[in-house]
């Protein structure tokens, strides 16, 4: 690592100081005064503690013209050209990723298929895309902080490795280690759903928002918590295993080996059961999505049921963690939100029913389909945060 990227190290490790640094970076551009009321801190605190972050061009001060009458005022901003990033999301068919700037505006996107998601494969795309990507942003050679991976399951972020991956069968993969000797970059290995957490507090559903969840439905059913303001991982990184909560010990086959886990009564593989089960053939969740949604016939009336059965399933759930945690909202997420149309009343309906007192009420909807890059910027802000040693806020 150079020598400027060491010095930004040690000037932020002070944790008031990198509050500040993510505080601009997620509301500014911000004054003085707005940023010590933000962070509950006397203005002379502000004050102290800034020289350093702008002498190094982390952060810089400009004027900006009053509305009405009276002197310009000073505005902090990030500088989003002291470095780039590098955020990837390795997925069962696919690793996506991006290069961001400091502000985490994306400069560069691009994908990799794989032909199988074993570990060397999906690591081997991912290194391979890692270069890809450097090679089409300006001066990345002098200026790449990090590379940011957001895969699934139980994934050891201290660690950088991932434990337990029931989607892509992974077991004790180190991740952070042959990206490291590969890339040459500092690593960052988190949950890919906390990847977006992380891309929603800052610049999505959940701004401003102090305890919120990402529910991803799909092929797998994932979730990350944002509780009192930061990102929770648990004792090991285990904290979200939302598709593995246990609801019918007497239910279908999940994939991690266990009867009745909410994945295996919502998730993708659901739906398609359902349909199989009915005689009805159809092969991808596309095929069902579409057989629910056309006009008529039985076989659409057993493609809107096993979405309704599946919705059902997730509302459940749902309901257990809003008594649980009494969120403020839950953002819906993953390649199957495009199908909140078909599960959604259902999920809905059985939220409302199963949660105590006021948790269904208290607790806001939100549907955010979002693209495979958001999952990226995601891992990318991971870096970002990690080199100011700051917790979301």
């Amino acid at each position: 690592m150079s020598p400027s990227k060491i010095r930004f190290s040690e000037l932020v490790s002070e944790q008031t100081r990198a509050e500040i640094f993510a505080t601009v970076l997620t509301a500014g551009p911000i004054s003085r005064t707005q940023l010590a009321q933000r962070l509950g801190l006397v203005p002379s605190s502000v004050t102290r503690m800034l020289p350093p972050l702008l002498e190094h061009d982390y952060l810089r001060e400009s004027d900006t013209a009053p509305n009405g009458r009276g002197r310009p005022q000073k505005m902090l901003h990030v500088n989003p050209d002291k470095h780039l990033v590098v955020g990837l999301k390795i997925g069962p068919a696919q690793v996506s990723g991006v290069v961001t700037d400091m502000a985490a505006n994306v400069l560069v996107r691009a994908e990799e298929p794989l032909d199988d998601c074993t570990p060397r494969t999906a690591l081997s795309a991912a290194a391979s895309l890692t270069g890809r990507l450097l090679a089409e942003a300006p001066d990345a050679a002098d200026r790449v902080l990090g590379l940011g991976v957001g895969v699934s399951g139980h994934v050891d972020s201290t660690a950088g490795i991932c434990r337990y991956s029931a989607l892509l069968g992974w077991s004790k993969v180190d991740v952070a280690g042959p990206l490291m000797e590969a890339t040459g970059l500092p690593v960052v290995v988190n949950n890919d759903v906390n990847t977006l957490v992380v891309a929603e507090r800052w610049f999505g559903e959940g701004r401003n928002i102090d305890s919120f969840a990402v529910v991803t439905v799909g092929p797998g059913i994932g979730c990350g918590l944002l509780l009192d303001g930061s990102l929770f991982s648990g004792a090991t990184g285990l904290a979200g295993e939302f598709g593995h909560l246990p609801l019918d010990p007497a239910g279908p086959m999940c994939s991690c080996g266990r009867r009745g886990c909410l994945e295996a009564l919502a998730g993708d593989r659901a739906v398609l059961r359902h349909l199989r089960d009915a005689g009805i053939a159809c092969d991808t969740i596309a095929e069902a999505i579409g057989l629910a949604r056309s006009e008529a016939g039985s076989a659409s009336t057993v493609a809107r049921s096993a979405f309704a059965e599946a919705g059902t399933a997730l509302g459940r759930g749902m309901a257990g963690m809003c008594n649980l945690l009494n969120l403020q909202k839950i953002i819906i997420a993953g390649e199957g939100a495009v199908a909140y149309d078909l599960f959604g009343p259902a999920m809905t309906t059985a939220l409302e029913a199963q949660a105590f007192s006021s948790a269904a009420a208290d607790c806001d909807i939100h549907v955010d389909p979002v693209r495979h890059d958001l999952w990226a910027r995601g891992a990318a802000c991971l870096v970002i945060r990690d080199a100011v040693g700051a917790a979301i806020s």
